[in-house]
């Protein structure tokens, strides 16, 4: 029971940069020698889409304040909702 705990309160404390680079990881260890093309593109996409759906469910569809967080146009954010179908 103390691992769970434990496991949990590292989870708590653990950064974005931290997650983002575990996972990174994780990811290369198991596509072992595959080489992925354009992986740019599919970490941005892949990033993206959730961040914009928790932001939407953040800030309860406020366009504004989406905008603001981003630290984008109101237009960029627009033209990004309607590429991964989220625009109302």
């Amino acid at each position: 029971m103390t691992a769970k705990v434990t496991a949990i309160e590292d989870f708590d404390t653990l950064t974005l940069r931290q997650a983002v680079k575990n996972t990174l990881r994780n990811y290369f260890t198991h596509i072992g020698s595959e080489q992925p093309i354009d992986f740019y593109s599919i970490l941005l996409e892949e990033i993206e889409r959730p961040l914009l759906e928790v932001l939407i469910n953040h800030t309860h569809y406020n366009q504004v304040k989406m905008a603001s967080i981003l630290g984008i146009s109101r237009g960029t954010l627009r033209k990004k909702l309607k590429q991964y179908g989220l625009l109302d």
